[in-house]
């Protein structure tokens, strides 16, 4: 669901967020469209609002756990840890974690990737939200979602800053809410990444 549709229509701070959001067109490579949130952390106040918006929806619904997803999820995910009270985990790529993980491995448009947690970061009914920067596929989030529900933890739902009208992968998260504040912006003979 997007932030738009969920109350914050006409939200000024949206479409602020939406304009800080570097786009650079054929980015890493032909066709594809980045969506640079580099430039969103350098405007303070889109940075401050893009995080603010999660603390209100995340405020009163009893999460424990903001679990970020590397590497731009960590950008996101400890500001809103802290203004909720919960616990940051970072779910990271393989071999960054020292000490016990758990893995959870997953597809990849041409190929595969993992996240890894450390063991004993959640514990069973703790409750959680996944933040990341960008859904697309959805194939990232629902490898954080079965990571965590593996350790015995709730999630709640999963947060985005950017995401497509339709997720192609929606129903990769089984069911899991998805929080999204703004669409991708475009330029023709692009694509999303």
């Amino acid at each position: 669901m997007f932030a738009a549709e969920n109350g914050l229509k006409g939200d000024p701070r949206l479409q602020a967020i939406s304009d800080a959001i570097r786009v650079v067109p054929h980015f890493p490579k032909q066709g594809i469209m980045f969506q640079d949130i580099t430039t969103l952390l350098l405007d303070h106040k889109a940075f401050k609002d893009t995080v603010d918006i999660f603390v209100d929806r995340y405020r009163d619904m009893d999460v424990s756990v903001v679990a970020g997803v590397e590497a731009r999820g960590f950008m996101f995910g400890p500001p809103i840890a802290l203004a909720i009270g919960a616990k940051f985990v970072p779910l990271r790529k393989p071999k960054k974690l020292p000490g016990e993980v758990i893995a959870e491995a997953y597809e990849l448009e041409y190929g595969t990737d993992c996240l890894e947690m450390h063991v004993g970061a959640v514990q069973p009914g703790e409750r959680a939200i996944v933040i990341d920067d960008l859904v697309a596929t959805g194939g990232t989030l629902s490898a954080a979602i079965r990571l965590l529900e593996r350790v015995g933890a709730e999630v709640v739902e999963c947060a985005c800053v950017i995401g497509l009208r339709e997720v192609k992968g929606q129903r990769r998260l089984d069911g899991k809410p998805l929080y999204i504040l703004v669409e991708p912006r475009e330029i023709d003979g692009c694509y999303l990444r």
